[in-house]
This record gives structure tokens, sequence and C-alpha cells, in this order.
């Protein structure tokens, strides 16, 4: 990590980062205990992933060309949500970094399907961290519920640390 790394390639390795940590701890977990509803997030573990990835791509179809693409259909295994994870992370940090570049964070973009509501892309690059943050403290605590243990924190400085050290 070098000086040239500002806050949204922190924030946007971050949220990629912990997010796969978290899918890969799924592994440990069987279909019944993904799917298990726990009265928080969009549905247990498996819906709730999708819909932290599924953000990931969607915002950055956004704030690459304007566009926000439908949710994929199922089934969502662990596997299928990290070759997602791995295309939708780069590509968003990609669009991120031109928005950033080109001094476009404070442009407009109005959401085809909520009327007049209109956001900054700024706001949908941090819309997009905030958004998987919240999300994961959801996992974290279906996964607890769900009999895993020693599960990450998931902060940004342990991401730095293990970036620093070459294991991010």
């Amino acid at each position: 990590m070098g000086s040239n790394v500002d806050a949204i390639d922190r924030l946007l390795g971050h949220d990629a980062w912990t997010t796969r940590r978290l899918l890969e701890r799924c592994r440990e977990l069987d279909d019944a205990q993904m799917d298990r509803a726990h009265g928080i997030g969009p549905g247990g573990l498996r819906a709730t992933l999708e819909h932290v990835v599924w953000n990931m791509e969607a915002w950055g179809d956004v704030l690459r060309d304007g566009t926000h693409r439908a949710r994929p259909q199922g089934p969502h295994t662990v596997d299928s949500l990290l070759a997602r994870l791995d295309a939708a992370a780069p590509a968003l940090a990609a669009a991120a970094r031109r928005v950033r570049d080109e001094g476009r964070v404070d442009d407009a973009w109005v959401h085809p399907t909520k009327g007049p509501r209109t956001s900054t892309l700024g706001g949908v690059i941090a819309h997009v961290t905030t958004h998987g943050m919240h999300h994961r403290a959801q996992v974290l605590y279906m996964m607890k519920r769900s009999g895993l243990s020693d599960l990450p924190e998931g902060d940004v400085l342990t991401w730095e640390e293990e970036l620093r050290a070459g294991r991010a």
C-alpha cells in the first residue's frame, strides 16, 4: 500500500476483503444454516451475502455507465458468490476511481426505479461501503448464531495490516 491509496481505495478494498473473508467462512456451514432466518437482514446468510454482492455489481454499473442491473436469479452458492465478488469488486473500484479522477463525484444520478430520487456519484460510492458494512454486521450475528466462532472483526485497520504484510 503506497501513499497514493486514498479513502476510496481503502474503503472499497476493505469492503471486498471483508466480504470475501465472511463468504469463505460460510463454507463451514450447510445449506440449512445458510438459509436459516434470524429475523434480521434480507433473509438468511445466503440471501444477505447475495444482497451485498449484488449491490456491488449494481452500483458499479451505475458508476460505470449509469445503468442498474437486475438481481441475478439463484441458486447462489458460496462459490458462485465468491466468483461474482471477484468480478464485481475490481469493476466497482475501477469505476469509482474513474469517477474520482474525472472529478465527477458531485455529479447527479437519478435512480430509475425510485422516482425523483437523485444521488451524487460520490454518495453512491459511500453508500456501497456503508451498506456493505451494515449487512456484514448482520452476517456476523447470523454466523455466530449458526455456531461459528473466532469470527473476523473485519475492521479497516486489520485489513491495512494484512495488506502491508501481503496477506490481504
